[in-house]
């Protein structure tokens, strides 16, 4: 069975940091309309300890959801901007890994950075986003925790290769965070 993406491109106009994660999980796994929605994915636990030194800031009281109005407002604020870059999968086990996930449309990523005018930097959450953006922006692909320059339509750009927010992931959350720190610190976003 083939899934369409089930939510719109977030792109604040102020956005200056395009992330890119590769599907959402299934909705059962879901505990909010927006982008992580997975309590098991660490994502807005990241942006917690790092923006708040508190990795809960973003859950609501009773822990069994993330705050997504607050989640809109923070991403707003700091200009950035969140889609995948599948946009249609087959699953071919029935769970969130994106070794599992067959690409059967992928997102025209270049029509994603378009609309960003302020964009300077873009960031891939996993291996399968990576490979996708770097196949058609024919960008190199960095390693973990680092950056590569790339150009599209003459203007210069960084992709950040991040750790994946999933718990899968073998890297403690404080590891991660440090990842994720250094790259808001070089674009300017933990003013």
């Amino acid at each position: 069975m083939i899934e369409e993406h089930p939510l719109e491109p977030f792109l604040p106009s102020n956005a200056k940091l395009l992330m890119l994660g590769s599907f959402p999980p299934q909705k059962k796994r879901w505990s909010m309309e927006f982008y992580y929605p997975n309590l098991q994915n660490d994502m807005w636990r990241i942006f917690g300890l790092i923006f708040f030194d508190n990795k809960e800031h973003f859950l609501l009281q009773d822990k069994k959801a993330f705050h997504k109005e607050q989640l809109i407002e923070f991403l707003t604020i700091k200009g950035i901007a969140l889609f995948d870059t599948a946009s249609s999968v087959r699953r071919l086990q029935d769970n969130a890994s994106d070794k599992y996930l067959e690409v059967v449309k992928p997102t025209d990523v270049g029509s994603l950075i378009k609309q960003l005018h302020q964009c300077k930097a873009v960031a891939t959450t996993g291996q399968k986003a990576t490979e996708i953006f770097c196949s058609q922006m024919n960008a190199k692909e960095p390693s973990v925790g680092s950056s590569e320059s790339f150009f599209f339509e003459e203007k210069y750009f960084r992709l950040y290769r991040m750790p994946s927010s999933s718990r899968a992931y073998p890297l403690a959350i404080q590891k991660k965070a440090e990842f994720y720190k250094l790259m808001f610190n070089e674009l300017g976003l933990l003013d």
